[in-house]
């Protein structure tokens, strides 16, 4: 079974992040064992952003790390387990907000838009928007 990052590797819904965690240095940690829990925006997510974005955080590796981390939960959590709490603590550090609305999920402002794809070290879901942590 392939790895997170190279399911999102192979997966051109994706490449954008993919470009955004190999510029950050997270592919090994993300090829790790893990478990990690990947709330994965698309392209089109990386695309809603106001122009200029996704070069800025190219940009400030620092920030672009912090911003990639926010969409990372280290454990495995498929989807039964991510609608079982209102939050779950990302890897940077702050909380990630869960609502539940029939079968709808969103996660602080984005919607879950394909649940579970299961990888061999955590889990993915793909989100509609990039998750920014507050400053």
């Amino acid at each position: 079974m392939a790895t997170i990052v190279e399911i999102a590797a192979g997966d051109p819904r994706f490449s954008t992040l993919v470009t955004a965690v190999t510029a950050a240095g997270l592919v090994d940690t993300l090829s790790g064992t893990g478990p990690f829990t990947v709330f994965a925006p698309t392209n089109d997510a990386f695309a809603a952003l106001p122009a200029g974005t996704v070069e800025s955080l190219l940009a400030d590796l620092p920030r672009l790390t912090s911003v990639l981390t926010y969409h990372v939960v280290a454990a495995n959590a498929p989807a039964s387990v991510v609608i079982s709490a209102d939050h779950h603590t990302t890897v940077q550090g702050t909380d990630i907000h869960v609502k539940v609305e029939g079968d709808k999920v969103s996660i602080n402002d984005a919607q879950v838009i394909v649940a579970d794809i299961i990888a061999s070290n955590g889990v993915i879901h793909a989100i509609d928007k990039v998750l920014m942590p507050q400053a």
